[in-house]
């Protein structure tokens, strides 16, 4: 979420959803990453020790993919423009997490970060700034290490955005061409009429990715 995109509420939205559960995608990568560990895992982040994977949160709002990522023992850079939700995660969780917790109040598009066991971006690439996606794609796909993985979601073509100023939709073969040379783990579509968090109705249209770099 940017704050150019925040509508009024997001406070208030933050309070009611506090015990919201992590995002489908980040789990089934999270188990799949656990599942690999019996017999090897991918390779460990720059400058950090060899048994702690490192992650990027894009578009974390109040953290709950963050907070599922540390708990289970992960280093963490959490990124989000809004700063509600920056502010929350500082407050609730620096005590506990500093050693592996950062946060980075900022638009995504216009951050880099270092090279990545998993970049997570549950719900947030379909606000990315207009004419940008292709590099921060780019970006995503350069940072993760050989093993890493990708897990979020894509608004699809029929997406209405339901007064959510959404500037990325792409179509089943564009994610096909996104993804070619990846290992495609999870990968399903869901079309239906629904609200925004803020009571407005509109049509979802998502696409859930989880892939693996080769």
């Amino acid at each position: 979420m940017t704050t150019a995109h925040r509508p009024d509420g997001w406070t208030a939205y933050y309070d009611r959803n506090t015990a919201t559960p992590p995002e489908s995608t980040l789990m089934t990568a999270l188990d799949l990453f656990d599942a690999e560990r019996t017999g090897g895992r991918p390779g460990t982040p720059v400058d950090a020790p060899a048994d702690v994977p490192f992650a990027v949160d894009l578009g974390c709002g109040q953290g709950r993919d963050t907070v599922e990522l540390l708990r289970r023992g992960w280093r963490v850079l959490a990124i989000d423009a809004d700063p509600d939700g920056i502010a929350r995660l500082r407050r609730d969780l620096s005590a506990h997490y500093g050693d592996r917790f950062e946060t980075r109040l900022g638009r995504y598009e216009d951050q880099s970060w270092p090279r990545a066991d998993l970049v997570n971006a549950s719900l947030t690439l379909g606000w990315c700034a207009e004419g940008r996606f292709p590099e921060l794609w780019r970006r995503i796909e350069g940072s993760l290490r050989p093993g890493g993985r990708f897990a979020g979601q894509f608004h699809g073509v029929n997406d209405s955005g339901g007064g959510f100023p959404t500037t990325t939709r792409l179509s089943s073969e564009q994610l096909d061409a996104l993804f070619a040379g990846w290992d495609v783990e999870l990968r399903r579509e869901e079309e239906v009429d629904s609200m925004t968090p803020f009571g407005i109705p509109k049509r979802r249209h998502l696409h859930d990715v989880v892939a693996r770099r080769r």
